[in-house]
């Protein structure tokens, strides 16, 4: 096996290879020589497998999400399988509790939120190259366990599994991880094999977190058919400052409009810390990697620039194009013009309970811009909170009469953030 951080580009012969280590996607493989040769020798299929938790994807995810639109781009073929069937146990995978457990009703939503996402970043079809989307469930509802075990579970020593640091970590930190979930990487170990027999699949992406599953794939095809496959992880990410991507003080990041306007979403981007700028546009986007040299080379208040480049080009991506010109308009007109920009989020509250006088710290939690009333709070002590463009000074303070205007306010938490609250 092979863990590695840095891989100069110029020593692999593939495109995609190449593409990836440039751009610093590659973290660990489990036999990089051999996979580039396979990769330089024509088109060759991979998969990428997520459970349906929610019904759409968060920022967290577009490494590999870009990952796959990379193998797509350099002329192979790229699958998502969707883990209809593993969601209904749930990845351990460095979890300190168990995942709630989903019926099949909140799967299938769950579905069909996701894949929303993956049709923006990947073409689907049936030709040599074009992606297709699958679902666990349809082989693994009908396995019997019994057979299962007899013909698979011999493959997997139980020492080998508790190696691994996705397992050990838990254990070690005395907290429970139950049959069910242990059982989780036999499973996954299982989509491999099957689609390397049905669709002659050869490697598997993942993050890191994902290493240990992967590896028991690669080793399960080894055993039982002796099957040549691969494993590719990238590194998990997070900021500068050390948090979490993908993780904001008001939620998560969502890729699916439903759950986060494209404006926040641009805006989360152009938020990005200065020494983000560099590593974000060479995962997120497809600028050049010369061009991305001389964003990443900017200082000052040029960097901010850069800002906006990175948050037009990811959210072109995600949103469209339209989407990405309206929000950098929108944010240009709110904060060099001043204006209550008609493109900012919108949250519509009954008016009834505006107009008799709703407490401010009440109306930042309606609005998104707290998680809660004592955070709301916290803002407004600390001059961060503003209704239309006047600070709020006073955290027990209620709305006003006459400041509701003709139906429309402009609530705003910091300098950046702002949503207009209309009366419903």
């Amino acid at each position: 096996m092979t863990i590695l951080q840095t891989e100069p580009a110029t020593s692999l012969r593939s495109e995609f290879l190449r593409t990836l280590a440039e751009r610093g996607f590659l973290h660990q493989c489990t036999d990089l020589e051999r996979l580039d040769e396979r990769l330089s020798g024509g088109p060759v299929v991979a998969y990428n497998g997520l459970d349906l938790t929610a019904d759409s994807l968060h920022v967290g995810h577009l490494v590999p999400i870009m990952m796959l639109r990379w193998f797509q781009r350099t002329g192979h073929k790229p699958i998502v399988l969707m883990g209809g069937g593993t969601t209904r146990i749930g990845d351990p995978s460095f979890r300190d509790t168990t995942r709630p457990l989903l019926d099949d009703t909140q799967i299938a939503a769950n579905l069909a939120g996701i894949r929303q996402v993956f049709e923006k970043y990947l073409t689907f079809g049936e030709g040599p190259t074009d992606a297709i989307m699958l679902n666990n469930a349809d082989w693994l509802d009908g396995l019997g366990y019994i057979d299962f075990l007899r013909d698979f579970g011999r493959h997997f020593s139980v020492g080998r599994m508790l190696s691994f640091d996705s397992v050990r970590q838990r254990l070690e930190r005395e907290q429970s991880l139950s049959l069910l979930e242990f059982n989780y990487m036999v499973i996954q170990a299982y989509d491999f094999l099957e689609l390397a027999r049905s669709r002659q699949c050869i490697l598997q992406f993942g993050g890191s977190d994902q290493w240990g599953n992967i590896v028991n794939g690669v080793e399960l095809a080894r055993r039982v058919d002796g099957r040549e496959l691969f494993g590719l992880t990238a590194p998990l990410l997070t900021t500068s400052s050390g948090a979490k991507m993908g993780k904001t003080a008001s939620g998560a990041v969502w890729l699916n409009a439903e759950r986060l306007s494209p404006y926040d979403f641009w805006q989360f981007w152009r938020n990005t810390e200065d020494a983000d700028v560099g590593r974000f546009l060479r995962l997120f986007t497809e600028l050049p990697i010369d061009e991305i040299a001389r964003l990443e080379a900017l200082r000052g208040s040029e960097i901010n620039e850069a800002k906006k480049i990175l948050a037009d080009a990811v959210t072109a991506l995600c949103h469209g194009r339209d989407a990405a010109l309206t929000a950098n308009e929108t944010a240009r007109r709110t904060f060099e013009e001043g204006e209550a920009a008609a493109g900012l989020p919108t949250v519509v509250v009954d008016g009834a309970s505006l107009r008799q006088g709703m407490p401010l710290a009440d109306l930042l939690v309606t609005a998104g811009l707290a998680g809660s009333k004592s955070e709301a709070r916290r803002l407004i002590r600390g001059g961060g909170a503003r209704l239309n463009d006047a600070a709020i000074t006073d955290e027990a303070a209620y709305l006003a009469e006459g400041e509701l205007g003709k139906g429309v306010l402009k609530l705003s938490a910091g300098r950046k953030r702002h949503v207009l609250i209309r009366a419903g």
